[in-house]
């Protein structure tokens, strides 16, 4: 018997469409292998010099994947010490919520996106990596949980336009 697809195959924003499969649940494993950079001597952002940001500051870093994709912005805020979200301070717990609100507003403010969708996946490395993903203005296909799948199969945003919106953000941070 084929296990039945589940409803969000039927939303406007699923990207894919026709005869879909679901893999086989693998089973569980006993122990779950390390994460890029569990230790701190192997961590690639806290190896990452500065210039390598687009902005940053005494504890945290903004950076941006190396090439522009399907959307018009996509960032991630790193702290600066080795820590996950777990891990945080206080103090760095709440810098990182006046930070999100900070590059959310900045995002936004770009006439070409819509919404800004903020997301962190614990699973890829154990520095903390919260991400920031503009929805262009008026592609509500994209609205939703499948928009990074979206990011990838959409041709990428003009290298120049791209430079500008994370050249506007940079100066919107640095701007107190």
């Amino acid at each position: 018997m084929r296990p039945t697809l589940p409803p969000f195959v039927d939303w406007p924003a699923f990207p894919f469409e026709g005869e879909l499969r679901i893999k086989p649940l693998q089973v569980p494993v006993d122990a779950e292998p390390p994460r890029r950079g569990d230790r701190q001597e192997q961590c690639a952002a806290c190896h990452t010099p500065d210039s390598a940001y687009l902005w940053s500051n005494e504890r945290w870093r903004l950076k941006s994947p190396p090439a522009p994709s399907g959307l018009p912005v996509v960032v991630i805020l790193e702290p600066r010490a080795h820590l996950d979200l777990g891990d945080l301070s206080t103090m760095h717990a709440a810098e990182l919520g006046v930070l999100t609100v900070r590059l959310e507003r900045a995002i936004r403010s770009l006439e070409s996106v819509a919404q800004v969708h903020v997301n962190r996946w614990g699973d890829g490395t154990a520095h903390l990596q919260q991400w920031f993903l503009a929805r262009p203005h008026g592609y509500l296909q994209l609205r939703g949980p499948f928009m990074t799948m979206w990011d990838e199969i959409l041709p990428p945003v003009e290298e120049h336009e791209w430079q500008m919106n994370l050249e506007y953000i940079a100066a919107w941070l640095t701007d107190d």
